[in-house]
């Protein structure tokens, strides 16, 4: 069996490692504010024109719930029984061993996690530099200023303690959380100052399609549908971290999903009930055109204010639990150890927060280098992202049988039937990202390569990286 990352330190040293200090309202505002992005102004539109029905498009947001409940009942049974600060990066670990892991965590720090962060501050920046100009003081790059200064004040803020890093995240989710209900309000307002039949049924029924969506379009739409689900995951990265038994991640998940659904379920209502399902699917900006026709052109600038804030929100976060996996590298291997520290007064892995704000950093001025490339590398790095997510699916069926009795505090209900279907989930979406990305190009190169790219970076330090561990024994 490979050897264990679980954060427990022998009697014999003093070194600080996690604590069980996080309550359940922490766990649930992280995980809400991760999940609850951008994506939730911009996927219902996409999903309604690929649908063409409004029930069959409800239908797709409740099982995007449903599934992502499966998933997190597989990844309460990993988390509960091997909780660590490694998150996704032990459970591999164990499974299959230290090079894995080691790939997994250089595709986080690489891309998938600083490049997330480099993305959410564009967002953000984009959004303030319209709702807040900066005038003669931006020079023309108040995006840039606005996500280099977003990135520095929250990793200072984690960097203090993760208290002032979870008070901050409980604050966002809450306004992230209203500025949803303005949307699900603004279409209740609209209802009842135009007549029901005026906006709630008339509208709502304007080009709806009588025949059901085709396999292929369905399938599209939950891509769209998962991806603004995705994110409940990263709530592994603090299982060593919640207080209150095992049991309180499990809570944390499911408690956490089903506010979400309900949600995203009320979001969409609004948009069906404000614009129809076609003026849904011809919207570029639905919650603008929304609120426009609510409230007048004063409306862009609170969505512009809404979406900077939930920007944020999932931006402060990914960089809690971005950090975690690079610390568990740091415990994993000597020659990274400077990533393994653990400030035991202030509970965070504070080299990890620093690297990771660099690697960010240099992605945001690479970024605003190069333009629309940046965000497409990102995106096209999804396949490995998927073929990881889909590891760590099979890692559960790997572990069951190999360590037959590890003590479980919590099992998956109809094993193996629910881990079967979170696995055929990871593998849809692994194939659909191929066949995505296989179809683009980015600088006249088929941009499939981009993930073998970092996978083979990532290969290739991992040698040099057993090559030093190597000296150092002999």
């Amino acid at each position: 069996m490979p050897s264990s990352t679980n954060d427990h330190s022998s009697p014999e040293t003093d070194e600080a490692l996690p604590r069980r200090i996080l309550g359940l309202r922490d766990a649930i505002s992280l995980i809400v504010g991760i999940v609850v992005g951008a994506g939730i102004f911009k996927a219902p539109a996409i999903v309604a024109g690929l649908i063409g029905r409004a029930d069959w498009m409800f239908a797709v947001w409740i099982l995007g719930g449903i599934i992502s409940i499966i998933g997190a009942l597989c990844y309460a049974e990993l988390a509960t029984t091997y909780p660590s600060a490694g998150g996704d990066y032990h459970f591999l670990h164990r499974a299959y061993g230290r090079s894995v892991a080691f790939l997994f965590g250089w595709a986080r720090l690489s891309v998938i996690t600083t490049g997330s962060i480099a993305l959410l501050s564009f967002v953000f920046g984009d959004y303030m530099a319209h709702a807040l100009p900066l005038g003669q003081i931006g020079f023309g790059r108040e995006p840039l200023i606005y996500a280099v200064l977003v990135i520095l004040i929250l990793t200072l803020i984690n960097r203090f303690n993760i208290r002032s890093g979870m008070a901050t995240q409980t604050w966002l989710t809450a306004l992230q959380v209203l500025s949803l209900v303005l949307i699900i309000g603004t279409a209740a307002f609209l209802i009842t100052t135009t007549g029901d039949t005026e906006a709630g049924v008339t509208r709502s029924h304007q080009g709806m399609a009588t025949v059901s969506p085709t396999f292929s379009a369905f399938g599209l739409a939950m891509v769209f549908v998962l991806l603004t689900y995705g994110g409940w995951n990263e709530s592994a990265y603090i299982s060593a971290e919640v207080k209150g038994g095992r049991h309180s991640l499990l809570h944390a998940l499911v408690l956490s999903i089903l506010i979400i659904t309900v949600l995203y379920l009320l979001v969409n209502w609004a948009f069906w009930s404000g614009l129809g399902l076609q003026g849904m699917a011809n919207s570029n900006a639905v919650a603008a055109d929304l609120l426009r026709q609510a409230f007048g052109p004063a409306a862009e600038k609170v969505i512009s204010v809404m979406v900077a804030i939930s920007a944020v929100t999932s931006l402060n976060a990914t960089i809690i639990v971005g950090s975690r996996t690079s610390y568990a590298m740091g415990r994993d291997w000597p020659v990274l150890s400077v990533l393994g520290v653990w400030d035991g007064r202030r509970d965070t892995p504070v080299n990890a927060l620093w690297v990771q704000c660099l690697g960010s950093l240099l992605l945001v001025f690479v970024g605003y280098g190069i333009g629309g490339g940046f965000k497409s590398m990102v995106e096209f790095t999804a396949p490995v992202f998927w073929l990881f997510f889909l590891l760590t699916g099979i890692s559960l069926f790997v572990l069951r049988a190999r360590e037959p009795d590890a003590a479980r505090p919590f099992k998956v209900p109809f094993y193996p039937v629910l881990p079967f279907l979170f696995c055929a989930t990871c593998a849809y979406m692994l194939y659909s990202s191929l066949s995505y990305v296989y179809d683009q190009s980015l600088g006249g190169i088929n941009a499939a390569w981009i993930g073998v790219i970092v996978l083979g970076i990532g290969g290739i330090l991992l040698l040099l990286v057993r090559s030093v561990r190597h000296k150092e024994v002999f």
